[in-house]
């Protein structure tokens, strides 16, 4: 192999050397470029591949996440409030909780919501936790994520915005009373009693929100979602001890306002382990298990590496062989 027999004008077999040439080359040209062995168009390979890099974790980018997560919340509120406020529906649901947790021996927030209620400073505190540490802290959450986590950002992001997605078709399917709104439900209205801003449903907020959208309670799932998230990310004693209190707290507030039965909040739950299912579906693997960090693309990470004058330095498969041999 490798030389060429000649026949002579004399009848001899002469050897002539063969010219050098790679013949698997002009396969592999072929395959590189078209994407298959026999050099044939591409075909489904291509959205297989940009399907398989939207699966993959990613970078995020501050701004594109700023402008969406402003946006979903935005969306969030605006479908909320456009659900059409079905109220005799919904205080027939509100009886029909009431009734199904007097059963199960569980009704227990009127009496919750009377022993808070006598204690001012306590239930003020409470209506303006219930009115602003939902969104605050989950927006703290997403930019540790983003700072600490980023590989790990994009699903634990997807899992909430499922859960919001889902909490919004509930609102539209099962439309609920808050027990502050239940007729002879002798529950207190803390944010009329004692005139503090910590319901959007209450006082002079009552008509910019849908009031009758208590199942599933969002506080719940948004609070569950934090405090797992930092539960499972996080080695440190005392922030484990935080994540898990935050939504046991939650959970205590909302009833004590008379926002929520505790029904709500098993609602909420059941919309965050949809979330994480939709989450575990998009990537094949819970968030904490994902890579704390994505490397950037590699042309990327060449560029900056010569916009920053770094020299870039190319070994051969035998060097680093023998590199990762010493």
């Amino acid at each position: 192999m490798g030389e060429l027999s000649v026949t002579s004008k004399e009848g001899r077999s002469e050897a002539t050397p063969s010219p050098i040439v790679d013949e698997a080359a002009p396969a592999a040209n072929t395959k590189q470029s078209t994407g298959r062995r026999d050099g044939g168009p591409a075909g489904p390979r291509f959205p297989l591949a940009a399907l398989r890099a939207l699966r993959s974790p990613r970078r995020p980018h501050i701004w594109f996440e700023i402008l969406l997560v402003a946006a979903s919340y935005w969306v969030y509120s605006l479908v909320r409030n456009a659900v059409p406020e079905q109220r005799t529906e919904a205080l027939h649901n509100a009886d029909r909780i009431w009734s199904a947790e007097k059963y199960l021996g569980i009704a227990v927030e009127q009496t919750v919501n009377h022993a808070v209620n006598s204690a001012t400073w306590l239930i003020v505190s409470m209506n303006y936790y219930y009115a602003t540490l939902h969104f605050v802290v989950t927006v703290c959450v997403l930019v540790w994520l983003f700072r600490r986590h980023p590989g790990r950002y994009a699903a634990a992001r997807l899992a909430l915005f499922a859960t919001t997605g889902v909490a919004l078709l509930g609102y539209y399917l099962y439309p609920l009373a808050p027990p502050r709104l239940m007729n002879g439900g002798h529950f207190i209205d803390t944010v009329l009693v004692h005139h503090t801003w910590g319901s959007m449903a209450s006082g002079n907020f009552k008509n910019m929100s849908n009031q009758y959208a208590a199942m599933p309670s969002i506080h719940i799932g948004w609070s569950l979602w934090c405090g797992l998230t930092v539960f499972a990310l996080t080695s440190a004693p005392w922030a484990r001890v935080l994540a898990l209190l935050y939504p046991t707290i939650t959970l205590v507030v909302i009833v004590s306002t008379a926002n929520h039965f505790w029904l709500d909040a098993l609602g909420g739950m059941a919309c965050l382990a949809f979330g994480c299912a939709v989450s575990y579906a998009w990537y094949g693997s819970l968030p904490h298990h994902l890579p704390r960090r994505v490397p950037p693309p590699r042309g990327r990470a060449r560029l900056a590496g010569l916009s920053a004058g770094a020299p870039v330095r190319t070994r051969r498969p035998a060097e680093g062989a023998a590199a990762g041999r010493r």
